[in-house]
């Protein structure tokens, strides 16, 4: 019980960050001196700094050549496939599509449970996601609607959305096919190959607009602004994320996707840019529902050691009876 507490409390914290560094995001490229990518690059690299200086005061963890191709390929769906084509989509779509599309994460996630790691997709677990997904959906739209729609239909919207889709498919893929390689290593060492790998990926594209920051003309608003997303969205988050992996099913770590909504919104109302109302409260107890109900799902685990005792307790029986 009290590493699943861990491994929530690890989801939630993870997810709250997020949900600020959207805001903190947007004041970065309003400088008009960063752009989405060249943001995404200063992540990897900043993060992957971070992992390496973090894993020199730790006990050197050695890891397999096998081992090493799969951390290659889970930092690919983990980061820079997710990362890459969701800034690629949201450049774009709106933000609001993508907020929507990001909000489909749990649900392919427990398909893609079911499918690699047979995991049962009880009534119990879909009713839970489908609840934290209306209570998202309510905290997403109502945002679209206050601020006058979300606008027209277009090819390019269209492809945006489809991009931010591959963007969700490659994190949920992360969640579900690399939990067995995530147990065996401690966050530090996952996370410092995950983004060495991402980073030598994508310097050779985003490297040169990188280097054509004028940084003398970023304020000191603009570096802490950097510091929180790179230190504490990226470094932080992703450790956390690694921590929460290890010790809940996929499906429930999918479903803290929709504390950021929650986050966004609860941040407008206390900058003054919304209102809080019932809908906003009703939405917010619908994520927190959803999230428990998927929690107090039953494990595939659970489920085969409540048929292995129903099948003991039928022998039992039997036995009992012949013996009669």
């Amino acid at each position: 019980m009290k590493e699943k507490l861990k491994g929530h409390s690890a989801m939630f914290t993870a997810n709250f960050l997020w949900g600020i560094m959207s805001p903190i995001s947007k004041s970065i490229f309003l400088t008009g001196f960063i752009s989405a990518f060249s943001l995404t690059n200063m992540r990897m690299v900043g993060a992957a700094v971070f992992f390496w200086i973090a894993s020199l005061f730790m006990p050197r963890e050695s890891v397999t050549k096998r081992d090493l191709l799969l951390l290659f390929v889970a930092s690919l769906f983990g980061i820079t496939l997710n990362q890459g084509f969701f800034v690629v989509g949201i450049s774009y779509t709106t933000p609001i599509d993508a907020s929507v599309v990001a909000s489909l994460t749990p649900i392919i996630t427990m398909i893609l449970a079911a499918f690699i790691q047979k995991e049962p997709m009880t009534g119990k677990k879909v009713i839970g996601v489908f609840m934290g997904l209306s209570g998202a959906l309510m905290l997403i739209l109502n945002g679209a609607s206050a601020k006058g729609g979300s606008g027209a239909l277009s090819s390019d919207r269209v492809m945006g959305d489809l991009f931010c889709l591959i963007a969700e498919i490659s994190f949920a893929i992360y969640y579900v096919a690399f939990k067995d390689l995530i147990n065996r290593y401690k966050p530090v060492t996952l996370m410092k190959w995950m983004f060495l790998f991402a980073s030598i990926c994508c310097l050779p594209i985003g490297g040169v607009d990188v280097m054509h920051i004028p940084f003398e003309k970023l304020g000191s608003t603009v570096y802490l602004d950097l510091f929180f997303v790179i230190f504490g969205a990226t470094f932080l988050s992703y450790m956390l994320v690694s921590v929460g992996q290890k010790r809940l099913r996929p499906t429930v770590v999918s479903m803290y996707n929709y504390i950021q909504p929650i986050v966004a919104s609860l941040l407008a109302v206390w900058w003054g840019m919304d209102s809080f109302d019932m809908m906003k409260g009703f939405a917010i107890l619908l994520v927190f529902l959803g999230v428990y109900v998927v929690t107090t799902s039953k494990s595939r685990a659970q489920l085969e050691a409540e048929l292995a005792l129903k099948a003991a307790q039928e022998n039992r029986d039997a036995n009992d009876k012949g013996n009669w």
